[in-house]
């Protein structure tokens, strides 16, 4: 009997000891949880572009002119505001980038949702017999009744980081989607005005060349009456008709155009019977160009460049997330209900039923499957860091693009602007020597032709200068200002866990 007494004595000792263990480490994981990480913080990696942008801006523009993301009311057109509000709102794309927004941040709080407990009530009743035959005969009432209800609840102690760098994550991962529906409306709003730019310029070139016809079918019907006065020979005839008809098609063709960017406005602003009334493009102002000596790290301000990072941060906590699980899982169960036979007595003291526990989950061999994981987030980090840098690097090249195509299509515009004042007078004077006799209806033709060539490329050149304005705005993120020149060391190069 006392070896009995001993042997139960060192028993409990034992379990005592094992208990105060296991509560000290559940203490100590816990205190350790907010400050352990087994993969280092993000850091933004630095992508090697020069200091400023290699096709130099305009040296004449405003050292402080500053242009705000709504950049298209520059153009000081209430249509063309109007058509940019509607596509922002109405465009499906728009609604597609919203509703991802709107899953990235569900998705957020759920794995946000595993660094605090869960609580679950489990509620039974049943009604049984138990064989009073058997080995095991039943004592007492048969059938019986069994009531059960109790709150559990279970909590991972986030020792190696791994729940908080899932959240990081998913937050990086929501940041994205807004990143990429900011892309989407700078996209769509440059769209929209780059086809209003094009129907305005189509309406110009109608214009011009219905006056064109006008003046074509007044020489043809000079040439007739001088035809019929035996001034002029059938070959001026034709000449003329052919002219003429020359100019009809080109205006078919014009109105098609029209028509056809017309629709295209009207799917991008979700307004399928939309109707905009003409307008001339030389009435629409040139918006501002950017000062000299904007930085290249303005590009950190574009939403995709931003979109890029932020899937890099999320790759960057992935890796995190695939080397805790390499470590132990340590979890704490709780529970805290009744149990009765009879419904009414499931709360009283003497039904209460509880249990309490501490668990731990360590890997010991799983043929390399958590390694692989592990190398494929390493991978897919590298994928991200590729795709950030050449995300940065597409970007500077747009903007040099956007600044030679600017600047050469200003300086064309100049030349086609002079180019066409010519034309203009070379016609008037070889329409005044025709009819006075001194010279063929051949140089009037040729006149006719330089001219409304000159003219329409001069509306092209214009609504190529205001388009690539508009490319400029949109490769720059949506505006630029003096401030942000002078403050962009301020960009924080690092970003870390929460």
């Amino acid at each position: 009997m006392m070896q009995y007494k001993k042997s139960n004595n060192i028993t409990d000792n034992i379990a005592k000891s094992i208990n105060v263990k296991l509560v000290s480490l559940a203490v100590a994981a816990a205190l350790l949880s907010g400050c352990q990480s087994i993969w280092p913080d993000y850091l933004r990696p630095k992508v090697d572009v020069p200091a400023q942008y290699s096709e130099p801006t305009n040296q004449t523009a405003d050292a402080n002119s500053q242009v705000s993301s709504t950049w298209w009311t520059l153009y000081q057109d209430p249509i063309l505001n109007d058509l940019v509000a509607k596509a922002l709102v109405n465009n499906t794309d728009i609604k597609l980038a919203a509703a991802r927004i709107e899953e990235a941040d569900a998705v957020m709080r759920e794995v946000g949702a595993a660094l605090f407990p869960q609580i679950d009530l489990d509620a039974s009743g049943k009604r049984s017999r138990v064989t009073e035959a058997g080995a095991f005969p039943a004592f007492g009432d048969n059938p019986r009744n069994n009531y059960i209800a109790q709150l559990g609840t279970s909590f991972e102690i986030d020792f190696w980081g791994k729940l908080r760098r899932a959240k990081e994550s998913a937050r990086a991962q929501a940041l994205s989607t807004r990143y990429a529906k900011d892309t989407v409306a700078l996209s769509l709003s440059g769209l929209v005005t780059s086809t209003y730019l094009v129907l305005r310029s189509v309406e110009s070139q109608i214009v011009i060349t219905q006056d064109n016809l006008k003046s074509r079918n007044d020489s043809l019907a000079l040439t007739k009456r001088r035809l019929e006065g035996g001034v002029a020979s059938a070959l001026d005839v034709h000449q003329a008709e052919v002219a003429s008809a020359n100019l009809s098609a080109q205006l078919a063709e014009l109105a098609r155009l029209r028509a056809v960017s017309m629709h295209q406005l009207a799917i991008l602003t979700g307004t399928l019977d939309l109707n905009v009334a003409a307008a001339d493009i030389k009435t629409l102002p040139i918006p501002p160009t950017p000062p000299a000596g904007l930085p290249s790290s303005l590009l950190e301000a574009r939403p995709d460049v931003r979109q890029a990072e932020e899937l890099m941060v999320a790759a960057n906590a992935n890796i995190a997330v695939a080397k805790a699980a390499l470590y132990p899982t340590i979890s704490l169960t709780a529970s805290l209900g009744g149990e009765s036979l009879e419904l009414g007595d499931i709360l009283k003291s003497a039904a209460r039923i509880w249990t309490g526990g501490l668990s731990l989950n360590l890997p010991i061999f799983d043929s390399g499957r958590l390694d692989s994981r592990v190398d494929q987030a390493s991978a897919k980090q590298k994928q991200a860091l590729a795709s950030y840098e050449a995300a940065v690097q597409n970007a500077f090249r747009e903007v040099n693009d956007a600044l030679i195509n600017l600047r050469q299509h200003t300086e064309r515009e100049a030349a086609l602007d002079r180019g066409q004042i010519a034309a203009k007078k070379a016609l008037e004077v070889s329409e005044n020597r025709y009819k006075s006799g001194y010279s063929a209806y051949l140089d009037v033709l040729v006149a006719q032709s330089a001219y409304n060539e000159t003219a329409l490329a001069f509306i092209q050149s214009r609504q190529a200068r205001l388009v690539a304005a508009v490319d400029l705005f949109k490769v720059l993120g949506g505006g630029w200002s003096s401030e942000t020149r002078l403050n962009t060391e301020a960009v924080p190069q690092a970003t870390k866990a929460p």
